[in-house]
């Protein structure tokens, strides 16, 4: 009789069996898996790449969540609010009015030629000074549209609303004083005179020639190169480039000593270290106030400050520049390309003086008195 082979088969080795084939089936992918596996992990990083690059939403003065609002204010043409701070003598008794535009991280408490001006002289000449706090900063609701254009019309509205009269006169410091370029631009009507204090230039005003803002923006530490660079050509990555952790930033941001030069050393020695208000300037959030104030001053300008025309063409005001010759924050040799592109802007050049300069005692005596009075002194 003719028989098969009858073979028993043990339930451990029939697991064993089954759990090899399991195990040899997992490495084999159906069709198209991988392709579907690397495009979810692309799409993860660009996500998390989006997520590095975007700011986080600026903390609102006076909303939930966000700073309060102690300053006065008034609302601007688009709902905005800035915030602002008066000085010196009553406006409606004033003789003089003067809008002061604050530096790069700073506020309105920033005033320096309001908080420097000596008594004497506040009510000898009959002065009153506003300050503000540029979009963005201190208690000012940010600007995400900001231009050159739309500060100028800011700082027009506030005159209105705050009833400075048709004409008032502007003083700027530092990355302030590139307002002061926008007002002449764009609301010489409203201008007595205007105070450019050591103005943060733009090496990319086509108007200077090119070997000229070259060597200029080489004398820079090389962070800060970069750090400009980003914010000309790929403004979209400013925020990303200054809180990387990869390459050193801005050194004007991280407070970098040696962006002064001795003189301002020498200066700063004397001022009191604390600043009571210094929380106040960035507590929107760095993005509005320092990575925008960067975007905007050095972006592409709708207009060259070399361009433009006289405002007083028949000597009813006049427009000022100051400058030191030891300024390592902003090159002295485009301030004179400035003064001798426009010879109608009568230039200061102070001699081993810095940046800092209108802190120094006196200073602001003698700049507000030249403005307005046409008094010089012996540091003119």
């Amino acid at each position: 009789m003719a028989g098969g082979v009858n073979r028993k088969i043990s339930a451990a080795s029939a697991r064993s069996h089954t759990r090899r084939a399991k195990q040899g089936s997992a490495l084999v992918l159906p069709s198209g898996s991988f392709t579907k596996l690397l495009a979810v992990l692309f799409v993860g990083i660009l996500a998390l790449a989006y997520r590095a690059i975007q700011p986080a939403a600026p903390r609102i003065p006076g909303t939930p969540g966000g700073p309060p609002v102690t300053a006065p204010r008034i609302k601007l043409r688009d709902g905005r609010h800035l915030a602002y701070k008066e000085h010196g003598k009553p406006k409606d008794v004033a003789k003089y009015k003067i809008v002061f535009v604050h530096g790069f991280d700073s506020c309105r408490h920033d005033a320096v030629v309001a908080n420097a001006l000596s008594q004497e002289i506040i009510d000898d000449l009959g002065i009153y000074i506003v300050s503000f706090d540029r979009p963005g900063y201190g208690e000012s609701e940010p600007d995400p549209k900001r231009t050159p254009k739309s500060i100028a019309l800011d700082i027009e509205e506030l005159a209105d609303k705050l009833g400075l009269g048709s004409r008032f006169y502007v003083i700027g410091m530092s990355m302030g004083g590139q307002v002061v370029w926008g007002c002449l631009k764009y609301i010489p009507h409203r201008l007595a005179g205007t105070v450019l204090l050591a103005p943060v230039v733009n090496y990319w005003w086509p108007g200077f020639p090119a070997n000229l803002s070259k060597e200029a923006y080489y004398q820079q530490f090389q962070q800060d190169q970069w750090t400009l660079r980003v914010a000309h050509y790929i403004p979209w990555l400013t925020y990303w480039w200054n809180t990387q952790k990869w390459f050193p930033a801005s050194s004007v941001v991280a407070h970098h000593p040696d962006i002064f030069s001795p003189p301002d050393k020498a200066i700063l020695s004397k001022l009191p270290l604390r600043r009571p208000h210094a929380a106040q300037v960035r507590q929107q959030g760095e993005y509005e106030t320092l990575h925008r104030d960067m975007m905007i001053g050095f972006g592409t300008w709708e207009f060259d400050p070399m361009d433009l025309e006289n405002a007083f063409p028949n000597g009813e005001g006049s427009v000022h520049l100051w400058q030191g010759d030891n300024d390592l924050l902003v090159p002295v040799m485009l301030q004179r390309f400035i003064a001798h592109r426009l010879p109608w802007i009568k230039y200061h050049e102070l001699p081993q003086t810095g940046h800092v300069f209108p802190l120094a005692e006196g200073m602001c005596n003698a700049i507000v008195k030249t403005l307005l009075v046409g008094e010089t002194t012996a540091f003119a």
